[in-house]
């Protein structure tokens, strides 16, 4: 079981309640790190609702939700950027 630091950002943050939580984990995959987060509270599951509207950061570098999370340490989650 890993122990992960998780980071909200943005509208994430507003809708979890939360701006990080520390979780343990089996997850082997971030997709399936939201599955199991969406289960922690309903709060949760509003905020990965849609997951195509959310970004996903492993230690700090942009990453996808099939991305392994063996040797993570850190997971930040938020939604895309614009620029302008």
């Amino acid at each position: 079981m890993a122990k992960l630091e998780i980071l909200y950002f943005a509208w994430l943050r507003e809708r979890i309640d939360a701006p990080r939580e520390r979780v343990e984990t089996t997850a082997v995959t971030v997709a399936d790190l939201v599955a199991e987060l969406v289960t922690r509270s309903d709060r949760h599951a509003a905020a990965f609702a849609d997951p195509t509207s959310v970004r996903v950061a492993l230690d700090q570098v942009l990453s996808g939700f099939d991305a392994p999370l063996a040797g993570v340490a850190e997971v930040a989650f938020f939604p895309p950027m614009t620029g302008g």
